[in-house]
């Protein structure tokens, strides 16, 4: 038995969806980041099925490179908010609107 394309498309679509809600409702920064994290694989899980289903190499290496710069985008992000964290002793998003000079 063989899953269909249509089952990970809507798994891809209920992750994308849970990682926008994570953004717009959350306030934690670390939140914020692990819910654009979940939105790039749920993109990630739609190429790869796509890719698989046309047989093309394609969507792979778009995967591929997806990855790459979310792994950096998780480095440098993570260091701003320890950054952060070092001067104002909170991560909540709407403290941080006072970075200014």
């Amino acid at each position: 038995m063989e899953i269909g394309i249509g089952a990970y498309v809507v798994l891809s679509a209920v992750l994308f969806t849970l990682g926008a809600l994570g953004v717009m409702l959350r306030r934690n920064a670390i939140i914020v980041f692990m819910s654009v994290e979940l939105m790039l694989n749920a993109a990630n899980l739609a190429f790869v099925a796509f890719a698989r289903q046309f047989n093309d190499v394609n969507g792979h290496l778009f995967v591929f490179f997806v990855i790459t710069v979310a792994a950096a985008e998780v480095g440098i992000g993570l260091a701003l908010i320890v950054a952060i964290f070092r001067t104002k002793k909170s991560i909540n998003i709407d403290s941080m609107n006072q970075l200014k000079g």
